[in-house]
């Protein structure tokens, strides 16, 4: 099975960035994709953009990228005209298999959970599905290759899963952020603190992907005993606080995420 033909109901900035880049990538050409949106946006050549679905016959796979609270009004409009197409995607977070099992028919449902980097094929995308057949789980899968890393989660998983890898980019923004702002405060002009934030954020990323040890080990590498690394660092790990508040911002977001799957089951 290969997926290539697709319809997505929704097109905002996640939606945006996977079609995109599964253009780019000669994934998907522009004229096997349409979307539905309640309004216009920019999109790649090629790719139709309407109100309502398309006639004809179904695609490969349609993909659910809309907000969550407009899950039902979607199952409203388009559930029936959706009975029979192979396999439904759907990126909204906090909505479980079953959740959308209830309101629509498919071959097979498959959760995909991915965060912004997948516009530059530098993503992770988290999937999970009970539904899906191996030949549907390796379709979905090489559909989501070009994104970045690819993941197959437990359901129980799930929601921890959507808060580190799917949430994780806005909190690294707000390290680097944070970050520059320590330069200021040391001097620094703010613009030049930023961009020297941002490739020391980058620079790091690339560096510790391609490592050989945890990150954790090449941190002590690059503090000198006595020197200025390791004084930083002690002020990072002074009583695990690092930890403990990233401990904290992942189950603030895990339980956020379960709250919206308990809503959804309603």
């Amino acid at each position: 099975m290969r997926i290539a033909r697709v319809w997505m109901i929704g097109c905002g900035n996640m939606g945006g960035a996977m079609l995109r880049q599964w253009i780019a990538s000669g994934t998907l050409s522009g004229d096997a994709v349409d979307i539905v949106n309640r309004a216009d946006r920019v999109l790649p050549p090629g790719v139709r953009q309407a109100r309502d679905l398309p006639t004809g016959p179904l695609p490969d796979a349609v993909i659910l990228a809309m907000k969550p609270q407009q899950l039902d009004d979607i199952a409203a409009r388009f559930a029936d005209r959706l009975a029979d197409v192979p396999v439904l995607i759907s990126i909204l977070a906090g909505v479980e298999e079953d959740a959308l099992a209830r309101r629509f028919g498919a071959g097979a449902i498959v959760r995909a959970m991915p965060n912004l980097p997948v516009g530059i094929g530098k993503g992770v995308v988290a999937l999970d599905s009970s539904s899906a057949s191996p030949a549907v789980r390796d379709a979905v899968a090489a559909l989501m290759a070009p994104l970045g890393l690819v993941e197959w989660v437990a359901p129980a998983l799930f929601d921890a899963v959507t808060a580190l890898a799917g949430s994780g980019p806005a909190f690294l923004y707000r390290f680097i952020d944070a970050l520059a702002a320590a330069g200021v405060a040391q001097g620094l002009p703010a613009d030049q603190a930023q961009r020297l934030a941002l490739a020391t954020a980058e620079g790091a990323g690339l560096l510790a992907a391609a490592a050989d040890v945890g990150p954790g080990e090449l941190a002590d590498r690059v503090a000198s005993p006595g020197g200025s690394t390791r004084k930083g660092l002690d002020v990072l790990d002074a009583g695990g606080a690092l930890a403990a508040l990233l401990t904290e911002t992942i189950a603030a977001s895990t339980r956020r995420n379960a709250e919206m799957a308990a809503a959804a089951r309603e």
